[in-house]
């Protein structure tokens, strides 16, 4: 029965990848298509009203100052309504403002698309803020990934020299996008009793006379955004292990899909781009590979059960269900695991910190690489940078100037490429040694020994890799791991993303080769096995010693 809800699952992903993919190529390609007459009409009005008379195509550096200036905005505005939330509306509960360091880290994690919480939603935030940042940060942020990666893409496959307009890609993704679907989904969700409303908490008795406050709120509206934009920031403190975020297994399974689906079907859009279908199939077909290996390692070492508790005498027949919701079991938590660590999103139906050792490597091996679907865009960009990398590494092995589709590898884009490569775990590992070494970052530590160490480098990992899920055993809501996670959170996202806008800018202007029978295929299967190979290489070559000292030692002592 395990096996056939997985299969379900990920099948219907599969059938979801090729449609999804071409309306997303057809939102993005700028060519006239039956979208336009829907909402053709209202964009224009949006242009009108932010005064873009010309969309016309930027340079890479115009891209990321407009997205930069953009997201800059944003931040100010969402950070002034944390501090300010206890004299502004729709706040029936009388929550105080969001502390200094707390609303830093708070409005950084949702600008970033990390969403990684210090805070817990239904106390810490009111209703205006939950919308008015949170749930508004949720879209745009999605949206400026979803854009970044449109522009990579048109860089390093059209034979322009601009990339795109941002303002016209950031409009698009919340018009043709993002809302629609989110609308959707809220409908969906909240006619499985997932709550939407503006009621303030409540007060009642429970059956032995005691009195109980239940929060309650636009719930509906926040999750559907939250998964579809591979946000992950929950509205209430557990996150989708709340029975108001995730009632049932049916709306389990909606959220795996929705954030799955849009991260899956890029690789398609990509190979559209291409004018070679087959380009696509080969990215998603290393993601998917990467992704049963996960998902096959996380189900069987939660299936298995914890050797210490079965010693104890502790009835572990379904195997661990320790932090799990007996709703949802082992197979449709350790999908919802492998899923949102690879979507990027964050949100958790489990509780991470009590995962099995193996399985809480997933998780962590899947943010460390960031290339597995990833989020919005996120994963499509990564993947294409290991496969110029790999297409390099080749060249180089056979004596041939390295060539992507068409166009030339020459060191300016290899410069970048290592740059981004070598950022991403030096902002993981020198932080995580920092935060071990002094008594402001150990002191967070709520269990010893290997499992402390997973703690703190889980945290790190997921602030680098704008995932936004925990090890929620660590107590991080202090200054030195608000600002410390906080900065971590800017350099993960905003380096490698100007980084490899400036590559497809380079790619963007280089004159196309002709093939010959000399060029290295990128479309067949061999290159699908180098893909994958590349990815394993470079990540275990840069975080396999930490992996040795957290996770991988516990599970050897466990067991």
């Amino acid at each position: 029965m395990d096996i056939l809800q997985l299969a379900v699952v990920v099948g219907l992903i599969l059938l979801l990848v090729k449609p999804l993919g071409t309306y997303v190529y057809h939102v993005f390609s700028n060519e006239p298509n039956r979208t336009d007459r829907l909402f053709g009409p209202f964009e224009r009005f949006v242009y009108k009203l932010i005064g873009l008379k010309h969309r016309s195509g930027m340079s890479w550096k115009g891209y990321a100052i407009s997205f930069i200036a953009t997201n800059i905005v944003l931040v100010a505005i969402g950070y002034l309504i944390l501090r300010l939330q206890a004299g502004l509306p729709l706040n029936p509960s009388g929550i105080s403002a969001v502390e200094e360091t707390l609303a830093f880290n708070t409005i950084i994690s949702f600008v970033t698309n990390t969403n990684l919480q210090h805070y817990s939603g239904e106390t810490g935030l009111s209703y205006f803020s939950q919308m008015a940042v949170i749930t508004m940060m949720m879209f745009t942020s999605a949206a400026t990934g979803f854009s970044v990666a449109i522009a990579f893409v048109r860089g390093i496959t059209s034979r322009g020299t601009t990339i795109g307009n941002f303002f016209e890609d950031f409009v698009k993704a919340h018009t043709r996008i993002f809302l629609p679907l989110a609308f959707v989904i809220t409908l969906l969700l909240a006619a499985l009793q997932v709550p939407q409303t503006f009621d303030p908490t409540l007060t009642v008795k429970t059956l032995e006379g005691a009195v109980q406050q239940i929060a309650i709120g636009p719930v509906a509206s926040l999750e559907s955004i939250k998964h579809l934009g591979t946000n992950g920031g929950g509205f209430f403190g557990v996150n989708s292990a709340h029975p108001f975020e995730n009632p049932n297994p049916l709306t389990n399974v909606i959220e795996i899909w929705s954030m799955w689906a849009l991260p899956a079907a890029l690789p398609y859009t990509f190979g559209l781009f291409a004018k070679n279908r087959k380009q696509g199939w080969v990215v998603f077909s290393a993601m998917m590979a990467l992704f049963l290996v996960f998902l096959a390692t996380a189900y069987l070492s939660e299936k298995a059960g914890n050797p210490v508790l079965n010693a104890l005498g502790a009835d572990a027949s379904e195997g661990s269900m320790e932090g799990k919701e007996v709703r949802f079991g082992i197979a449709q938590s350790a999908l919802f695991t492998t899923v949102t660590a690879a979507a990027a999103t964050g949100t958790v139906n489990n509780m991470h910190d009590t995962l099995t050792p193996l399985g809480g490597l997933v998780p962590l091996a899947e943010m460390m690489l960031n290339v597995v679907f990833g989020g919005k865009g996120v994963g499509l960009v990564n993947m294409l940078m290991y496969a110029i990398l790999a297409v390099f590494i080749c060249g180089l092995m056979v004596g041939r100037t390295p060539e992507l589709l068409g166009r030339k590898i020459e060191p300016r884009e290899m410069k970048l490429i290592a740059l981004v490569i070598l950022v991403h775990p030096f902002i993981i590992l020198a932080p995580t040694a920092l935060a071990l070494a002094v008594d402001s970052g150990n002191s967070a530590i709520t269990n010893p020994g290997f499992h402390g160490i997973s703690q703190v480098l889980y945290e790190y990992t997921s602030s680098a890799a704008n995932n936004g899920s925990g090890f929620e055993g660590l107590a991080d809501n202090t200054a030195f791991w608000n600002i410390s996670t906080g900065l971590v959170m800017l350099f993960g996202r905003y380096i490698s993303m100007i980084a490899m806008l400036a590559v497809a800018g380079s790619i963007a202007r280089k004159r196309p080769v002709p093939e010959t029978r000399g060029t290295f295929r990128t479309d067949n299967a061999l290159f699908t096995g180098l893909l994958a190979g590349t990815v394993i290489l470079i990540g275990a070559l840069t975080f396999l010693p930490a992996i040795a000292l957290g996770p991988v030692a516990e599970h050897l002592t466990l067991w």
